[in-house]
């Protein structure tokens, strides 16, 4: 799994079975996360020699290779066959659930060989246990276990840790206690108060308000929030070093200082942090499949719906005597800054990079600053310059990636204005960039991108209105791009009519080993976009080309046999694409061909019996890889169901890369 969920009852009765289902439910939330293998633990109870209930036991683990349909299958036969050993402890006394990557666990392994401790696997995770077994011991020593708590153990075994990790720590030396902590990897801590009245309309609650008031609730820790909307929607996104301890229905949060470890056998106590909850910005109809068979499906029809939520708010139509305009509210004490930056950076990874790229020309033409694309962990390896005249726009749809981080940390390193573009509010993107854009694209589940892409591409485009709003020579020109901005899904929702006749190109295609995918200036990103939706799903080779370039090597594998696409709708490079789609038929290529709407006849040379058109409808010439990419992902799709993969969870895949 590629997240984590807890959950804890206080005062309020639940059977075992419930409790089960709360845990099979919120990692299947999860799954589109990551989902080769998958375990749960459940408090184990037994009376004691005076008949009075105890959680001092070991804990039931349950651990399955596979889906969370395996897991789930595998802890209910076990309980059916009443097998169990219940009395066989788990990783020695500390029992830890983890999402991320312990960069350190080799060495830190060797030390506890030494120590005597044995391993069962080669995983980072076993390290963490095992370490917390290490410090309470040491601690103990001399006195008695009840002197040291369970927060300073876990918070000595964050100061031996390296890397970005989000844990919970068990331990039956300290039943009815949960401790969860962060470095790098995203962590909300859910709370449903079980007396809702005591709301009260307030906005936010303070965190000691609702470990102080006694009613009874139900708490929850997951690496997201579609695991615990249908639960409640009352929140705290958990800050990085943070240590949330839970107890007795009482929440305290303490913050890690790496300078205070221990001295001698005493650890270190450090004093609580004062946080506030809030409130998701979600509904439950948003992580359900609906009337669609898949989540993927669902999200590429949702476009037109997911684009006016993006847009809502931030263009103004404006009127007789007004301008059109758009409002980025998130960047207002900043835009003058970027317009007089030396150069924009945009730093992302896969489909987010793509999505920036689609962006770059119309940047670099509003603003006349020179733009510059980075991958995430290219920049990071090879240390690329930025400076602090310099602005970097980090996209990321989750606002947890890992290689986005670790750049964010090296830009704001070196000085430079940090722009945010995620998804997800309380990201980590969003939380430590200077200011930023929320695409609001709503909850996205499918591993492979789709409505985020496209978002994304819309709010780069307000973004080079707002970065060029002060310019009047290039009123008109954006004047233009706001009515196409007001229009597109108008023309998304045209376009979506295509998924028939995708299915039938799918069916045609559905035994070929390879694809190309050829686009230029704008849609040079839609080539590159449309390549990743089919390869990550329908597990097809599948390449982008920048068109420029078919000369300079790619024209050597043209045959009658290979499929290639070519991105070929009207704007500068239109003529430029009609003369590589004549190279390409002259070499008897099996062409497949994206145009405007009433151009068929223009980009075959060949006539309808060489060549294959899907026409989509024109809009302005920057927001056509908007309404380009649709059908693509629509081919990627069927083509995936059609060879019957699993186009949700592609192989070896996950929706969010939290780990490098």
């Amino acid at each position: 799994m590629c997240g984590i969920f807890a959950y804890l009852n206080y005062n309020v009765k639940r059977d075992r079975r419930f409790i089960l289902d709360i845990l099979f439910n919120g990692l299947r939330r999860l799954e589109y996360r990551g989902y080769d293998s998958a375990g749960i633990s459940i408090d184990y109870s037994s009376l004691d020699s005076k008949g009075h209930l105890s959680f001092s036991a070991p804990p039931l683990v349950f651990r399955q290779e596979g889906n969370i349909d395996s897991l789930v299958k595998s802890v209910y036969k076990d309980v059916a066959s009443k097998k169990l050993n219940l009395e066989e402890p788990f990783l020695n006394e500390f029992l830890v659930v983890h999402n991320g990557v312990i960069t350190n666990y080799e060495v830190l392994k060797e030390t506890l060989m030494r120590h005597g401790f044995n391993f069962e696997s080669d995983t980072d995770t076993e390290v963490i246990p095992k370490l917390a077994k290490y410090v309470f011991d040491k601690a103990t020593e001399e006195g008695d276990d009840q002197s040291v708590t369970f927060s300073q153990v876990v918070l000595e075994v964050m100061r031996h840790l390296e890397g970005a990790y989000a844990l919970i720590f068990k331990s039956h030396h300290y039943p009815n206690e949960l401790i969860a902590c962060k470095r790098g990897s995203p962590l909300l801590l859910g709370v449903k108060e079980l007396s809702e009245d005591m709301l009260g309309g307030a906005s936010f609650l303070d965190i000691n308000f609702i470990s102080e008031n006694g009613h009874p609730k139900e708490l929850f820790l997951c690496s997201d929030a579609s695991a615990i909307v249908e639960h409640t929607k009352k929140v705290l996104v958990i800050e990085d070093g943070e240590v949330v301890h839970l107890k007795d229905g009482g929440v305290s949060i303490l913050k890690f200082e790496n300078d205070k470890g221990n001295c001698g056998n005493a650890l270190s106590r450090p004093s609580s942090v004062q946080r506030a909850l809030s409130f998701l910005e979600m509904e439950v109809e948003q992580i359900n499949k609906g009337k669609y068979e898949h989540y993927m499906q669902k999200e590429i029809h949702e476009q037109s719906e997911s684009l006016t939520t993006t847009m809502r708010g931030r263009l103004k139509h404006g009127g007789s005597t007004k301008a059109k305009t758009v409002l980025l509210g998130g960047l207002k004490d900043h835009i003058r800054t970027i317009r007089r930056s030396r150069r924009i950076l945009f730093i992302g990874c896969g489909t987010s990079y793509n999505a920036a790229l689609a962006a770059r020309p119309i940047i670099e033409e509003l603003s006349g600053v020179p733009v510059t694309m980075e991958i995430a962990s290219d920049l990071v390896d090879r240390q690329g310059p930025i400076y602090r005249e310099d602005t970097a726009v980090f996209v990321s749809q989750s606002g947890e990636t890992a290689d986005t981080l670790l750049a964010l940390e090296y830009a704001l390193e070196n000085g430079a204005l940090c722009v945010g573009i995620t998804n997800t509010v309380g990201s980590a993107i969003a939380r430590n960039t200077h200011c930023g854009i929320h695409i609001n694209a709503g909850c996205e589940i499918g591993v492979a991108s789709t409505k985020a892409y496209t978002s994304q591409i819309a709010v780069m485009a307000m973004l080079a209105l707002a970065i060029g709003d002060d310019a009047i020579s290039s009123q008109a020109r954006r004047e233009a791009i706001i009515d196409g901005l007001f229009d597109l899904p108008n023309k998304v929702r045209e376009v979506l009519k295509l998924d028939q006749e995708m299915k039938d190109l799918a069916k045609l295609l559905i035994s070929e080993q390879s694809l190309l995918v050829f686009g230029r200036g704008y849609n040079f990103a839609t080539a590159l976009e449309g390549a990743l939706k089919v390869k990550e799903v329908s597990l097809m080779h599948s390449e982008g080309m920048l068109a420029g370039e078919m000369k300079h090597g790619p024209l050597a594998l043209v045959d009658e046999n290979l499929p290639i696409i070519v991105i070929a709708t009207r704007d500068a490079c239109f003529s430029k694409q009609q003369s590589v789609i004549q190279q390409l038929h002259a070499r008897k290529g099996r062409l497949i061909v994206v145009c405007s709407k009433g151009d068929a006849a223009a980009v075959c040379p060949g006539g309808f019996s060489t060549c294959r058109v899907i026409e989509v409808p024109q809009v302005e010439d920057c927001l056509q890889p908007v309404v380009n990419i649709i059908p693509l992902q629509l081919l990627a799709y069927h083509l995936t169901v059609l060879r019957g993969y699993n186009v949700d969870q592609p192989r070896n895949l996950a929706k969010s890369v939290t780990t490098q």
